[in-house]
């Protein structure tokens, strides 16, 4: 068996990119999972494509996971794959909980036929709490699930700890609070908000429709997230961990900050939407990470205001490269 292997699923997405980069940075030898489609989606990844070792496979399909394990014989196993956005949960209901639940078990169940001595780590989800029972959240605040993606993270969540209470598996959650990046899908509301920002300073779009601006999240950088993944399976013994900042802003809050950057007032371009709100709302979720920072040492580092700059400035930047356009240009504002 190779001496430091992972093997990644979600590779393509946001955080399975930042951990792909974080595992080659510490030596290992990274391979990843990646979907058969028509349109390949390699974006967040290819810079780093050369260095990666990709299979093809599918959570809905137990022989190819096993497949892969079997190729890439890995020590650690991080399960980033889902069908991660909230709304569409609603609209495709069975379909995620076919990847985002029984996924988790076809990978469990893999793991258990083939080498045990894996350790795996799966990604939970804040949205667990759903209309929460405390303020903040902690690993033994109890869940209530909002939406049927929360639903489906809820059911992975308790079925690692099943496997790892009935096969001495080392499976461990993460229970992540909102995180983003530029890397974020540009459906999510902080990601739609950077880049919607960028297109109205460049002219470019001219309004920003919005649903429920109200709720509040605990927002974080996913560079430093999958850091704290990482140091879960590096733990003497698998241990669950509750992943956030421990500060709290409302997507009011998040398109004032972004707007403000680039000098726009934000009355003049975001409106109100009911079409885009839940069905169930979940207003407010705050984590309380002190066990992370203490068994782990691992803390967030950039703040909320720093992380919306951050995001504004790469939409600006690859906004003007895409459509040829600078600040300045008949146009802009």
């Amino acid at each position: 068996m190779t001496a430091r292997s992972a093997l990644i699923t979600g590779i393509t997405g946001q955080d399975g990119s930042y951990l792909a980069e974080l595992l080659l940075e510490k030596g290992y030898t990274v391979h990843g999972l990646v979907r058969r489609s028509s349109t390949e989606t390699f974006e967040r990844i290819a810079h780093i494509h050369s260095r990666l070792n990709l299979h093809q496979a599918d959570l809905l399909d137990q022989v190819s996971l096993e497949t892969a394990i079997r190729l890439a014989e890995p020590k650690e196993i991080y399960n980033l794959g889902a069908q991660s956005f909230v709304p569409t949960s609603w609209v495709q209901p069975s379909l995620t909980g076919e990847y985002t639940a029984l996924g988790v078990t076809r990978m469990l169940d893999a793991i258990r036929t083939i080498d045990p001595e894996i350790r795996f780590y799966q990604a939970s989800s804040s949205e667990m709490f759903g209309r929460v029972t405390e303020v903040p959240q902690s690993e033994t605040t109890d869940f209530y699930p909002r939406s049927p993606y929360a639903v489906a993270k809820l059911y992975g969540h308790w079925i690692t700890v099943n496997y790892r209470e009935s096969y001495d598996l080392f499976a461990v959650s993460g229970i992540l609070f909102n995180h983003e990046s530029p890397r974020r899908g540009r459906e999510f509301v902080t990601r739609k908000i950077t880049e919607s920002a960028a297109r109205i300073k460049l002219g470019l779009q001219d309004e920003l429709k919005l649903g429920n601006v109200e709720a509040r999240r605990d927002w974080g950088y996913a560079a430093e997230y999958v850091d704290a993944m990482w140091r879960m399976l590096q733990n003497e013994e698998p241990v669950d961990y509750v992943i956030g900042t421990g500060s709290q802003n409302s997507v009011r809050q998040c398109y004032e900050l972004a707007f403000a950057h680039l000098d726009l007032d934000p009355e003049d371009f975001v409106r109100a939407d009911k079409n885009l709100q839940r069905p169930a709302e979940v207003d407010t979720l705050l984590a309380d990470a002190r066990k992370a920072e203490k068994e782990l040492g691992w803390t967030a580092k950039t703040s909320f205001s720093e992380l919306v700059k951050l995001m504004v400035d790469a939409d600006l930047e690859a906004q003007q490269k895409i459509h040829g356009v600078r600040l300045g240009d008949p146009g802009t504002r």
